[in-house]
C-alpha cells in the first residue's frame, strides 16, 4: 500500500512541478542530484565503482534514467495528473508486453489479452476526450507515451541482464546523474533561482528519496511478502487513486470519458500483471 501510495503520488507532485516555474531539467537536474549524494556513498561501501559503467548499467541510466525522466518532466508541462495516471502505470503494461514480444519472443497468455483490450479502450476514451476538450494537452500525451515505451524497454533490459532490480535502479540513477547534471549545469535553461524553497525541498525529497529509493525498498519487500501477483494487483489501483486524486489535490477536471478510461486503465493493469514476474516500478 506505501508503495502504491508514493507511485500515486509521484504523478501528483510531479505535476505540481510541471505547472511551478521549475523546467523539467530543473526537476532532472533535483531528482538525480539528490539521488546521487544519497546512492553513491552506499554503492562506494559496497565495493562495486568499478561496475557502473558497464553496458548494463549505461543501457538502464540512459533509459530508465534520463531519457524517461525528461520526457516525464516534459509531458508535465501539457498535460494534466489525469492524463499521465492512465498514460504511465496505465499504458507500461501494454509496452512492456511488447518489447517482451518483439525481444524475448513472449507470448502472452489470455489474462493479459484481456488486461491490453481493457487499456486499449480506456486510452482511447482519454484519446476522445483529449482533442475534444484541450489541444494542447496531446503534446504531454506523446511524451508520456514515449516515456512508458522508454521504461518498458528498460524493464526488459533488467530482465535480460545478469543484474538485480536493485543494482539497476542505483547504478542506473548514479550514472544518470553522472551523465545528466554536466550537461544540465553548463547547457540547460534553469529556473531554480526563481522557485521557492518549499518546492524545491519537495521536489528533492519526493523525485530524489522517495520515487528512486524508498518506493524501489518498498517494492522489493512486498513482491517477496506477497508475490508479484498480489503486488501487481495493488500497482493496478495507481491509475485511479492518481486520476482522482488530482481533483481535490491539484483543481483538475474528471469528465464522464476520463473517468471511465481511469477505471478500465486500472482494470486492465489488474488483469495485465496477474500473472507477470516481478518488474521494476518506475520511479
Amino acid at each position: 500500500m506505501l508503495a502504491t501510495a508514493i507511485w500515486s503520488g509521484f504523478i501528483i507532485v510531479s505535476r505540481a512541478g510541471g505547472t511551478s516555474v521549475l523546467t523539467p531539467f530543473d526537476t532532472a537536474a533535483l531528482r538525480f542530484g539528490t539521488a546521487l549524494l544519497i546512492l553513491l556513498p552506499i554503492w562506494w561501501r559496497q565495493r562495486r565503482p568499478r561496475q557502473l559503467f558497464s553496458r548494463p548499467v549505461l543501457l538502464f541510466a540512459v533509459f530508465g534514467g534520463v531519457a524517461y525522466a525528461l520526457l516525464v518532466y516534459g509531458a508535465f508541462k501539457y498535460a494534466p495528473a489525469t492524463h499521465a495516471a492512465i498514460l504511465l502505470p496505465g499504458v507500461m503494461p501494454f509496452t512492456i508486453a511488447f518489447f517482451a514480444w518483439w525481444l524475448l519472443g513472449e507470448r502472452l497468455n489470455r489474462a493479459r489479452q484481456t488486461g491490453l483490450l481493457f487499456i486499449a479502450i480506456g486510452t482511447a476514451c482519454l484519446g476522445w476526450d483529449t482533442f475534444r476538450h484541450d489541444q494542447i494537452a496531446w503534446l504531454g500525451d506523446v511524451l508520456f507515451l514515449a516515456a512508458a515505451l522508454c521504461w518498458g524497454y528498460y524493464t526488459i533490459l533488467i530482465r535480460c541482464q545478469p543484474i538485480t532490480p536493485w543494482e539497476a535502479t542505483v547504478g542506473g540513477a548514479i550514472v544518470a546523474a553522472v551523465l545528466y547534471l554536466p550537461v544540465y549545469l553548463l547547457f540547460l535553461p534553469k529556473a531554480i533561482s526563481a522557485a521557492p524553497w518549499h518546492v524545491l525541498l519537495l521536489q528533492s525529497a519526493y523525485q530524489g528519496v522517495l520515487a528512486i529509493i524508498i518506493a524501489m525498498l518498498l517494492y522489493m519487500r512486498a513482491v517477496t511478502l506477497i508475490g508479484p501477483s498480489g503486488m501487481g494487483a495493488f500497482m493496478a489501483l495507481v491509475p485511479a487513486i492518481a486520476g482522482f486524486a488530482a481533483v481535490p489535490l491539484l483543481g483538475e477536471s474528471v469528465s464522464l470519458p476520463l473517468a471511465i478510461g481511469l477505471l478500465l486503465v486500472s482494470a486492465g493493469a489488474y488483469f495485465g500483471t496477474r500473472n507477470q514476474r516481478a518488474a521494476v516500478i518506475p520511479d
